[in-house]
């Protein structure tokens, strides 16, 4: 008698030990991002930040080929009473008190991990939502990657199309041929327009992606069904957070498992063991 619906892993790109690896996405992709360095492996995880969408991600793989600095046309303050200073492409966790110190911290970050970027041959992206706000109030009305709590009039919202959200990420894997792309659709709900709005944004993504397996074979690009186990095989509340939408360590747990037996060579294994075990170590030893 089965209690759950088991959802079966195809064999993937393969990520070994000593190939650099990106993660951008949703919070869903910090979470792996440190599974992925606690285990070994060379890591640029979320340059910018947490990133959410499509246009976003596109945005900052642009800027990470570039390497163009950030300027003071960037610089945004906070809003809800912060007063601190950041940009509407970054996590407000860049946010600085002055100017100067934003702009100093963000392109010193952006001139590492730009180099760090052209040196990685695996990639992770993880789509989180087809919904994008828009600033009104900048040239074009450029999707942004954060509001920086800054007031909903400044912003428009609107859901991507799957044409839309195909074409952006089949730029990103055509532009980079030395890198193989692997496809997550984030389990974390977004539920800020209701849950019917969720259901359709992530149906958007689903079938971008699919569009784009459709296009490109593996090793190229290949697909991670973590939405899918969350949702599907470990469809009980014991698997997520207080919030109800986050996973629990448990199911991260489980779907860092069934990554490593889909994406990594068994010969890795031993080390990836190792590097885990000293990770917890140094996370459990006491300070002096």
């Amino acid at each position: 008698m089965k209690l759950f619906t088991e959802v079966p892993c195809e064999k993937a790109i393969e990520f070994p030990l000593c190939e650099p690896v990106c993660v951008l996405g949703s919070c869903f992709a910090d979470a792996m991002g440190a599974r992925l360095t606690d285990a070994g492996f060379d890591v640029l995880r979320n340059p910018f930040g947490t990133l959410y969408n499509p246009a976003s991600i596109a945005d900052a793989v642009r800027r990470l080929d570039s390497g163009e600095a950030f300027t003071s046309r960037d610089c945004v303050p906070l809003g809800a009473g912060d007063g601190r200073i950041g940009s509407f492409s970054h996590h407000t966790s860049f946010a600085r008190p002055s100017a100067e110190e934003f702009l100093a911290y963000a392109n010193a970050r952006l001139s590492e991990d730009a180099a760090r970027w052209k040196r990685c041959t695996r990639v992770i992206l993880t789509l989180g939502t087809a919904w994008v706000w828009r600033s009104l109030e900048r040239p074009g009305r450029s999707v942004v990657a954060n509001c920086l709590k800054r007031p909903a009039a400044e912003f428009s919202h609107e859901l991507l199309g799957v044409d839309a959200c195909t074409g952006l990420l089949r730029d990103i894997i055509l532009g980079h041929p030395d890198k193989q792309f692997l496809l997550t659709v984030s389990p974390i709900r977004h539920l800020g327009d209701g849950a019917h709005a969720n259901t359709v944004s992530k149906s958007t993504l689903h079938l971008a992606v699919q569009q784009l397996l459709s296009t490109f074979a593996v090793p190229v690009v290949s697909y991670f069904p973590a939405y899918e186990i969350l949702t599907d095989e470990l469809r009980d509340y014991r698997f997520y957070a207080e919030d109800l939408v986050h996973p629990a360590p448990a199911a991260v747990q489980i779907i860092w498992e069934r990554f490593l037996d889909a994406c990594t060579d068994p010969a890795d294994r031993p080390r990836i063991l190792e590097a885990e075990r000293t990770a917890r170590a140094a996370a459990h030893r006491p300070n002096r």
